[in-house]
């Protein structure tokens, strides 16, 4: 009732603009910090990032727009 969340057995996938954008997992080689998100490819500039901590929040960020696999930049 308050603050559950319903647990639907299918879930909406967000989606992106494939076309401009490409999904990427960013990393630093000198902390190990991985960041999520979309990376322009005119600009380069990466969008909609999210800090990631564990590989579960990874499989969450790939599951809720259904990618199968990430590029890694450096």
């Amino acid at each position: 009732m308050f603050g559950k969340k319903s647990a639907s057995p299918s879930r909406q996938i967000k989606s992106y603009d494939k076309e401009n954008y490409e999904p990427v997992l960013r990393c630093s080689i000198c902390t190990g910090e991985r960041t999520a998100g979309f990376r322009d490819l005119q600009s380069g500039k990466l969008i909609n990032a999210v800090l990631i901590s564990s590989d579960e929040e990874l499989r969450a960020f790939m599951e809720e727009y259904g990618l199968e696999s990430i590029k890694k930049i450096y």
